[in-house]
């Protein structure tokens, strides 16, 4: 777009929204229907999962990266690259003849985890000041809503099309979101200055891999095999040696001196143990609804039936997205993280102790979805508080990042849970999925502890003009109150 042409600003959130949703689709429609693809491609269990494994990677890898990229070369440009990535991986999945060819376009995918960095910093460039930080958690609780409606509407998919259709409907949804990307998303005027450094993005891959890997197989190879324990040393030893680089680093990929910042380093915090709980409870809690009534724990669900008993996750998730931008003008971003943590401890206390009757799994759900909704979108916010604007990209596909291997420690977690309580017949049993559900319940007790770290309202950054970069980068190190609204 010519700089000299005014830039229409209304489109830019819908077809954000529209990228941010479809990429959240791709990413969860996949777990209910893991047997389907498993007989399908005639493969085993635990090379199926790398279905979700191969993607979840991938976007731990490239969410930071492309995040870092977009600052740095245009956030339009860089979005478009991400769409078109995520769209080709949906469709080499949805005609994959083989197990390798699904995983190639599953990994293909994850790169467009890239789109919600991008979002929230087009979102700060591109929209009135008044307009971001509702437009950041619209984007926050989509993402989110997007894991659990994927979880909804994967058995409805399924029965009508097919489960190829699951990689088909969000791959239209994508490049109609690209094509439009590529006409209606102004060029980004504001770039972040320095190099990017590709020994610090690829120490950041091996580090991330190395985690995902130990965490992911752990189950099967068994916590304290030398392969478990040494990937675990390896990501440790190159962790610090990323750490190391990017603290000396003049254009680091991310900064650490704004990851020490208060507001960001709790934020990251109750990030990491937000997505334990709810990445690990929504891994496992569809096997548990689907199991015969006959071991004496579960409903005997379809996979439809099963995701309908989840969806007021999804709409109380919505809901209190919506309603966190509100709730954090009136309470502060402090009051609603804690409170988003209680409504979530509530929930996994009520699925540990009465998971027999479908209506408890109903409210229980309906209370997660409460608390996930508020504190996602109130997270995001207080990222988009506590960095300059040119940092915002990275800053927010870290707190993303950190999210997601989250999410694979808690799946990790109740996978040996679960497996370490099994009948003779090799099924789990309801003890082994209540220890599990109380393991993940801790996790949202922690993420209670940590949110109340958070630094309360941010009036005095509130005051700086938007693009006083040393200004908010000052606030953001010395922990000025008021970061966290």
């Amino acid at each position: 777009m010519p700089a000299h042409e005014k830039r229409d600003t209304r489109l830019i959130l819908p077809v954000l929204l529209l990228g941010v949703v479809s990429y959240a689709l791709i990413q969860s429609l996949i777990a209910p229907v893991l047997p389907v693809i498993q007989q399908d491609l005639g493969t085993t269990q635990s090379t199926v999962t790398w279905v979700l494994t191969a993607n979840l990677l991938s976007a731990s890898i490239f969410t930071p990266i492309l995040g870092r990229l977009g600052d740095r070369a245009g956030k339009d440009k860089v979005l478009l690259v991400a769409l078109i990535a995520l769209a080709a991986g949906a469709l080499i999945s949805a005609v994959a003849p083989n197990i390798f060819v699904m995983l190639v376009g599953r990994a293909l995918s994850g790169v467009g985890g890239g789109v919600l960095p991008l979002a929230f910093g087009i979102v700060r460039d591109e929209l009135p000041r008044e307009r971001v930080a509702p437009a950041v958690g619209l984007i926050a609780a989509l993402l989110a809503i997007g894991a659990g409606l994927g979880i909804v509407l994967a058995g409805p998919i399924v029965d009508l099309l097919g489960y190829r259709a699951l990689f088909w409907l969000p791959a239209i949804a994508v490049v109609i979101a690209a094509v439009t990307t590529y006409f209606r998303i102004p060029a980004s005027q504001s770039r972040a200055p320095g190099r990017f450094s590709w020994t610090a993005s690829a120490l950041l891959a091996l580090w991330l891999v190395s985690l995902l890997v130990a965490l992911t197989e752990a189950a099967s190879w068994g916590w304290g095999s030398l392969r478990v324990l040494g990937l675990l040393a390896a990501a440790v030893v190159l962790l610090v040696t990323w750490v190391v680089l990017e603290t000396r680093s003049a254009s680091p990929l991310i900064d650490m001196r704004m990851m020490r910042a208060p507001a960001v380093w709790t934020t990251n915090l109750v990030a990491l143990l937000f997505g334990i709980g709810m990445y690990g409870l929504m891994g496992f809690l569809p096997a548990f609804m689907q199991t015969s009534p006959s071991l004496g724990y579960g409903f005997g669900a379809s996979v439809t039936r099963a995701g309908l008993l989840m969806l007021p996750l999804s709409v109380t998730m919505f809901v209190s997205g919506l309603a966190a931008p509100r709730l954090t003008h009136r309470y502060g971003a402090k009051g609603v993280l804690v409170g988003g943590t209680v409504f979530a401890v509530g929930s996994f206390a009520l699925l540990t102790l009465a998971h027999g009757q479908q209506w408890q799994i109903l409210v229980s759900m309906a209370l997660l979805g409460i608390g996930f909704g508020a504190a996602f979108a109130t997270m995001s916010n207080v990222i988009v508080a506590a960095v300059p604007a040119h940092q915002t990209g990275a800053a927010n596909g870290m707190n993303a990042n950190i999210r997601s291997i989250g999410g694979a420690m808690g799946a990790a977690v109740m996978a040996s849970i679960v497996g370490a309580h099994v009948l003779p017949s090799g099924l789990p049993t309801e003890r082994g999925y209540s220890i599990g559900f109380a393991v993940l319940g801790l996790a949202c007790v922690g993420a209670a502890l940590a949110a109340l770290l958070v630094p309360r309202n941010h009036q005095h950054v509130a005051a700086l003009p938007l693009r006083d970069e040393e200004s908010y980068a000052e606030a953001a190190v010395v922990g000025v109150p008021g970061l966290a609204r």
